[in-house]
């Protein structure tokens, strides 16, 4: 079983690889989600904790489904 600490880091490389996939850089994705840019790479990271909420408006912003970032964790 993972630790919740490799459960967020998975989630935060999956993030950052979907955005480089769609060619957005970390602005254009924090200006879609409304937060600060640093916030964003932090998160990307995996050196911040997330919540489902922000996980839904990265998603939203992404144009993908949670699912998409919790899939075989």
């Amino acid at each position: 079983m993972n630790s919740y600490e490799e459960i967020i880091r998975s989630i935060a490389k999956k993030i950052k690889e979907i955005r480089q996939a769609k060619g957005l850089s970390v602005q254009e994705v924090a200006y879609r989600c409304d937060i600060e840019r640093s916030n964003l790479s932090r998160l990307e990271a995996g050196k911040t904790n997330m919540t489902i909420k922000t996980l839904c408006i990265i998603c939203t912003a992404l144009n993908i489904k949670l699912s998409d970032l919790i899939e075989g964790l």
